[in-house]
């Protein structure tokens, strides 16, 4: 049996992942002696510390796509479209009110203090608050506010926090990383694309100045001249996307985390590394826990054996 310090990564529901892959860990006979988690990270690792991840299990399970979206009430003033209240009292009741510094493994949840632009490691205090306070996506959950400090996701600078665990007296170092590639071999190097105009959008220019329709004077108007080849006009293409404002977001967010996680893993690499890709699920697919156990589960066996732990 090996004593070994657990670092969970940010990724919005793929973070259940986190809670197969510590059971794989556990299940080998391997003890958990220190943890660190942002955003779900977080709440994952907070639940781990308090030996309550079983109980977390048994009620995301029973979660359907319709209760997800009732839990996630609009914010109606606010940074924020969605305000956590009822998920919060719904940890509350699981967790109570356990302080930081009684959880019997050594716990660390990471934020982003939006106005000092830094990390905020809580290590003492309240754990729930300190939860709520990582797993706060900018844009898309409101910030925490906590002594003075406007508080959200800590995936914003770091989405693998390694450092909190780097004192830690343990054999080896074990993190779950979110942010995989969305494809075996995915190419990471800058695309070349080819600038297009969309249809809709210079339709609106011209209503804007007040050329909705040709312009008599301007024979590159007329609709009964063959139009004439332009080389240096970029091809029009016909918007085609319909995204909601929160998968935005969410992607967007990911593709920031992704890039910072590469150069976290570059300067600190872990011992046993376990990669989920994005693909495995969006954000906000929490209703999606079975699955994405499972697929922590064999995501940390294959990442164990191959470390030989």
């Amino acid at each position: 049996m090996a004593r070994v310090a657990v670092v969970l990564g940010s990724g919005g529901a793929r973070g259940y992942a986190h809670l197969g892959a510590v059971e794989t860990l556990r299940a080998r006979g391997h003890e958990v002696v220190a943890v660190s988690g942002t955003s779900m990270g977080a709440l994952v690792g907070g639940l781990v510390a308090a030996d309550r991840e079983r109980d977390f299990i048994e009620w995301v399970q029973s979660l359907t796509q319709s209760r997800v979206i009732r839990m996630l009430d609009p914010a109606w003033a606010g940074a924020g479209a969605v305000s956590l209240n009822r998920l919060m009292r719904s940890l509350e009741e699981l967790l109570g009110d356990v302080l930081i510094e009684d959880l019997a493994i050594p716990y660390t949840a990471v934020a982003t203090d939006l106005l000092a632009r830094r990390e905020v490691w809580f290590q003492h205090g309240p754990l729930v608050p300190a939860i709520r306070a990582s797993i706060a996506i900018p844009g898309l959950f409101t910030p925490a506010v906590i002594a003075g400090r406007i508080l959200v996701d800590g995936g914003l600078l770091n989405p693998l926090p390694l450092e909190p665990t780097a004192a830690a007296s343990a054999d080896f170092t074990f993190a779950v990383s979110l942010q995989g590639p969305r494809a075996p071999h995915e190419p990471m190097s800058p695309a070349r694309g080819l600038s297009a105009r969309s249809a809709a959008w210079a339709m609106d220019l011209r209503r804007r100045f007040g050329r909705s329709e040709p312009d008599a004077e301007d024979p590159s108007d007329d609709p009964t001249q063959p139009a004439e080849p332009d080389e240096a006009e970029p091809p029009t293409v016909e918007p085609e996307l319909d995204v909601r404002t929160s998968e935005v977001l969410s992607q967007s967010f990911d593709a920031m985390q992704s890039l910072i996680t590469r150069y976290r893993l570059a300067a600190l690499p872990p011992d046993v590394l376990v990669t989920v890709p994005i693909s495995a699920a969006r954000t906000l697919d929490f209703h999606r826990a079975e699955e994405l156990i499972d697929l922590g589960r064999a995501l940390a066996g294959a990442a164990l054996d191959d470390a030989g732990r």
